[in-house]
């Protein structure tokens, strides 16, 4: 590492959020870019920096700089210098001239401890001079506390973050109890808070670190789908993760409940232990979804003439659409219109689309209000070429404001549709429901009146919500709500290899691997090397001209993150063959190995409630603007610009967003994609390839879910053994969630 001194001379360009800075720092005479975090830097100041000297394609040297200190100017030119540059408001050059004119060399710690002397300047009055005070000192504290931040590790971003939050209370905060620091900011995590705890001396089993442990353990499981941890779980998690006794953390789990940050529930012989935002969530959806059932439920009263009406328009309405319901579909239509609440289940092929547009056209002779819904722009997307009617993303329908909840965990968004700005409809249908996590499924309730009926739509056996809960899993086994659940598969439907393949898979049964079929395909490769250069011409010649679609269109889907053939390695072969690099293609490079470039295929990989996004004419003028970008969102990169430090993404629905480079982290290539990521997407073909990995992961579930994705054609590569076997793995995660038993509960206490 480096040390440069200098005086900044210019500031090209600053990123206000995160303090991301280029600024010329003239050193010896010379002017030298330097790139880094430098919030409370101005102009005219002198700084010493540490870093080291980059090369950059198009910009030519730089400096990176990694930390800094703001130095002592050391003559009366630096001072008017900095003083006229217009760093300190209401000083402009003229003023900075009669100031330094006045004090010399003692001006900086006049304007910093004397300020009420800088009235005795011709043209700066009392009220001036506390103005001036008021800047310096702030200035002075914002670089003090970054400084001092840098000593434990946090520098940059985050601690413009953790200066905002505690301002000067900082440093009793770091004192005291660094583990708030992972209570109150966004980013600073219980292992980065016991990294500064250890610092600061705090000992292995203070309260505030085995409270603090408990709580980030709690709230990690919800990373793994879970909505609660059963004691014995919990208490053994977090003395692993703290390294103390289990028997050490048993009073401090009582004092989390007693601040009600935790719930603990005895369930026959268990006790379960809930962050109190999961247990109020699964309580507050078992309220609403019982309400709005009861607000329209019909069934009791409903008379023989008016089942034989109802029943009546629906062959009505099949003539109208030159289709037949099979008697399930006209039950799951005869539910939605006697219930408020209806759940309607089928896997490909069985009909669940053609219930729903009938179930529309009901509503529409009905006069009512309609709105249709998904968890993703993609599957958003589908839903609306399928029914012929616009379907948003929930998120837009519930009018995502970019802000985050008072608890401050981003897991629930603020929506501006809410119940006191309900969603003004008769009907709600929301399709691919076993994407929807419980705080996203709590959002939508809340902003559904009663007397509003909710159609819930899904496949029960694809893979449950990367979020917490299984939403669509527990309302079916609460049996407290009309379900229907689709199983024939139709004679066109049937025509699919691949529909037929994803029910014997999901039903355990062998599959024909003969290759005598026009959309399914396997192809025994059993080497890596093989199997990397076989994806690379299906992907790149084979397929886009069978399925009559662009190589982007195609989808790599793997079980699984790291590996050889994990979406890591993959992606960074595909990249080397899909989008090679070009002269005219600019590059970013993130670390040794990886990455962007212009025109690579990327992937959201974290909820974002508050990136800006805005979809522009040809004419390069806005035409829609919105916030959030969520995990799972595919885009293309379209601009990268070294000057401004920023890519451009171009996602579904022509949004555009800027990433700084500091925000890059939130993407990744998506050539290929773990089949999580996939779910509520479908595209013309995907690619699978299957070798050999841990059974936890290798599972039937896992399979169905990755066959299901293809509209037109899958290929699988690999081990027809390995293949066979997770087909006969059962397996799954188990998820700790009780949706269903709150809903149960909540039934006995209405009764």
């Amino acid at each position: 590492m480096e040390t440069i001194n200098g005086y900044v001379g210019h500031i090209i360009y600053r990123n206000e959020s995160n303090g991301y800075t280029v600024l010329e720092l003239v050193t010896d005479g010379e002017e030298l870019t330097c790139v880094g975090m430098f919030r409370g830097v101005d102009e005219g100041e002198s700084l010493e920096v540490q870093g080291s000297f980059t090369e950059h394609a198009l910009y030519g040297r730089q400096f990176k700089a990694e930390a800094f200190r703001v130095t002592q100017m050391e003559d009366t030119v630096s001072v008017e210098r900095y003083l006229g540059s217009g760093a300190v408001k209401g000083v402009g050059a003229v003023l900075a001239s009669r100031i330094v004119k006045r004090f010399g060399t003692d001006t900086l710690r006049i304007m910093e401890q004397e300020p009420e002397r800088l009235a005795e300047v011709r043209g700066i009055s009392e009220r001036i001079a506390r103005e001036i005070g008021v800047q310096m000192e702030e200035k002075k504290d914002l670089r003090d506390a970054m400084l001092f931040l840098q000593k434990y590790g946090i520098s940059g971003a985050l601690a413009t973050k953790v200066y905002d939050t505690y301002g000067m209370g900082l440093y009793g905060v770091l004192r005291e109890n660094p583990y708030k620091l992972a209570e109150d900011i966004n980013g600073v995590g219980f292992k980065r808070a016991d990294e500064i705890a250890f610092r600061t001396g705090i000992h292995i089993d203070s309260e505030y670190r085995v409270r603090s442990g408990l709580f980030y353990t709690l709230q990690s499981a919800a990373g793994e789908g879970h909505s609660y941890l059963p004691e014995e779980k919990l208490l053994e998690r977090a003395a692993k993760l703290l390294g103390v006794p289990e028997e050490t953390l048993e009073g401090q789990l009582e004092n989390l409940a007693m601040e009600q940050k935790v719930i603990c529930r005895r369930e026959a012989e268990n006790k379960l232990v809930y962050a109190s935002a999961f247990y109020h969530a699964e309580m507050n959806c078992a309220r609403m979804l019982i309400d709005l059932n009861r607000a329209l439920e019909t069934e009791e009263n409903a008379s023989p003439a008016e089942e034989k009406q109802q029943l009546k328009r629906i062959r009505e309405l099949e003539k109208q659409q030159n289709i037949e319901l099979d008697e399930l579909q006209r039950q799951a239509v005869m539910q939605s219109i006697r219930h408020g609440v209806l759940i309607l289940s089928g896997g490909p092929g069985t009909g669940k689309t053609t219930t729903i547009r009938t179930m529309i056209r009901y509503f529409e002779q009905e006069g009512m209000d309609i709105l249709l819904a998904a968890p993703t722009g993609r599957a958003a997307k589908r839903m609306s070429e399928a029914t012929g009617y616009e379907a948003r993303t929930i998120h837009r329908l519930l009018e995502l404001n970019g802000g985050i909840s008072d608890d401050n965990s981003g897991r629930s968004a603020k929506f501006e549709k809410n119940a006191d700005n309900p969603l003004e409809a008769d009907v709600v249908i929301v399709d691919e429901m076993s994407m929807v996590d419980l705080f996203l499924l709590q959002s939508l309730l809340k902003a559904i009146l009663h007397g509003t009926r909710l159609i819930l739509m899904g496949d029960m056996d694809q893979l449950p919500s990367v979020g917490p809960g299984q939403v669509l899993h527990d309302l079916i086994e609460s049996r407290a709500f009309p379900t229907v659940v689709l199983k024939k598969i139709f004679r066109q439907a049937g025509e699919s290899d691949i529909v037929v393949n994803a029910h014997r898979i999901n039903e355990g049964k062998s599959i024909s691997l003969d290759n005598k079929s026009r959309d399914f395909f396997f192809l025994e490769r059993n080497d890596v090397n093989v199997i990397y250069k076989h994806i690379v011409q299906l992907v790149q010649d084979m397929l886009p001209h069978y399925v009559q679609a662009s190589p982007m269109e195609i989808q790599v889907l793997t079980p699984m993150k790291k590996g050889s053939l994990g979406v890591e390695a993959l992606n960074r072969i595909l990249q080397r063959y899909l989008n090679p690099p070009a002269p005219d293609k600019k590059e970013y490079k993130i670390g040794q190995d990886d990455l962007f470039r212009v025109g690579d295929k990327v992937m959201q990989i974290k909820n974002n409630y508050q990136l800006e996004w805005e979809v522009v004419s040809k004419y390069n003028i806005a035409v829609d603007r919105g916030t959030g970008i969520f995990n799972g969102d595919m885009g293309i990169i379209r601009e990268i610009d070294e000057f401004d430090s920023s890519m451009t993404v171009e996602f579904d629905e022509n949004r555009r967003v800027t990433y700084p480079f500091a925000g890059l982290e939130e993407l990744e290539l998506a050539y290929a994609v773990t089949i999580h990521k996939s779910q509520g997407s479908e595209y013309p073909a995907v690619v699978i390839p299957v070798l050999s990995g841990p059974r936890l992961l290798f599972n039937r579930n896992l399979l169905y879910t990755a066959v299901t994705r293809a509209k037109n054609c899958v290929t699988i590569l690999g081990s027809s053994r390995t293949l066979q076997e997770m087909i006969d793995n059962t397996g799954e995660n188990c998820r700790y969630t009780s949706l269903d038993r709150r809903i149960a509960e909540m039934m006995e206490v209405l009764k």
